[in-house]
């Protein structure tokens, strides 16, 4: 399975984060508009991500739900309806949960860069440096913590768990 380094951060000003942003990438980001629907497991998460167009991905992964670098193992499968994914999913396995956000995407290299505004939770910050095979997660976690400096990311503000568990909370 392929892996990744993430981290997660509260944003107390999206705009001036964006900003920075789009300093480091010399872009503007994609605007995405995403559903994801969790589904109850035996081991790690699984999701159903919907996209405007009526597309969607199912999405597994394990990662820990730490604060701060983590690696992540995943798994993606593309579905053009994503409707009818959802609804055999639900029968099948119960949906745990469903988060609506707006994502606004850039890359800087292998990482991409999310900044997304969730429903009923507010603004966060996330970074995916993709992981090649063999790479250590160390590598990872040392580019992660490099574009939180670059883009002024307090460690005060990571936050642990997927969003789904902070709407819990």
């Amino acid at each position: 399975m392929p892996q990744n380094v993430e981290i997660k951060a509260r944003v107390a000003h999206p705009d001036a984060l964006l900003a920075k942003a789009r300093r480091l990438t010399g872009a503007e980001p994609e605007i995405i508009r995403q559903t994801d629907t969790f589904f109850a497991t035996a081991r790690g998460r699984l999701k159903l991500r919907q996209f405007a167009d009526g597309a969607g991905e199912l999405i597994a992964y394990d990662r820990p739900d730490d604060r701060g670098p983590k690696t992540s193992r995943y798994a993606i499968a593309r579905c053009d309806d994503a409707a009818a994914m959802k609804d055999l999913l639900e029968h099948l396995l119960g949906a745990t949960g469903t988060v609506e956000k707006t994502r606004r995407l850039l890359l800087t290299g292998r990482t991409r860069i999310h900044l997304d505004d969730v429903r009923d939770l507010g603004s966060f910050m996330e970074l995916e440096v993709v992981l090649t095979a063999g790479e250590s997660q160390q590598d990872g976690q040392q580019e992660a913590q490099a574009i939180m400096a670059a883009l002024g990311i307090d460690p005060k503000d990571l936050v642990q768990g997927a969003y789904l568990d902070l709407q819990e909370r």
